[in-house]
């Protein structure tokens, strides 16, 4: 049954991240469109994008919309996909909520000690390469078109939403809210 698969599937998930939402990214991806195929490389690229245009965690967004999308695309009717988001969002933060209480109640009691000290400069390096994981697995042509004029497009609209976050610390709202009207002015 697809719920009990979504609820396993995202708790493995939960479990297994390290660095946030951007860093689930690649875990979510190798499991809903790969290995589960609920979801195929197109819907995960608009979910992202949608992920990242709402409030919220971009991790526990893409859960819910990943389980709302893996339950309407078994074939079930649109109210059980609100159950599939459900699962999916409470399974991947269920894990890390127990464990984060374990780990604070330990950290609390071992802060000083310097083996905690040296897992965390250990932690940090492998945070960055999921993070870089997750980007590259969203470059794809469903997220960078096929035609020429579409890559073009996109790797001017990328370049210039990079320098303005990395270098002028613009806003990501407004970033979004630009490369919005982009894509109204340049595709229609």
């Amino acid at each position: 049954m697809i719920f009990w698969r979504l609820f396993y599937t995202f708790c493995k998930i939960g479990i297994f991240n390290f660095g946030g939402g951007y860093a689930m990214l690649s875990l979510i991806h190798g499991e809903v469109v790969e290995q589960q195929h609920w979801l195929t490389a197109q819907e995960f690229t608009d979910i992202v994008a949608v992920s990242q245009a709402t409030p919220g965690p971009l991790g526990i967004n893409v859960a819910t919309y990943s389980g709302y999308t893996a339950v309407v695309n078994a074939g079930y009717a649109p109210w059980l996909g609100v159950l599939g988001a459900c699962i999916a969002s409470f399974a991947v933060i269920l894990l890390p909520l127990l464990l984060m209480l374990l780990v604070c109640k330990f950290l609390q009691k071992n802060k000083d000690n310097p083996l905690v000290a040296n897992v965390f400069k250990v932690l940090r390096p492998a945070v960055v390469g999921l993070v870089a994981a997750a980007a590259i697995v969203l470059v794809t042509p469903e997220t960078f078109g096929t035609s020429p004029f579409e890559v073009i497009a996109s790797i001017v609209i990328f370049a210039a939403v990079f320098i303005a976050a990395f270098f002028f610390r613009k806003s990501p709202i407004l970033l979004i809210v630009c490369s919005a009207i982009s894509g109204l002015i340049i595709y229609v």
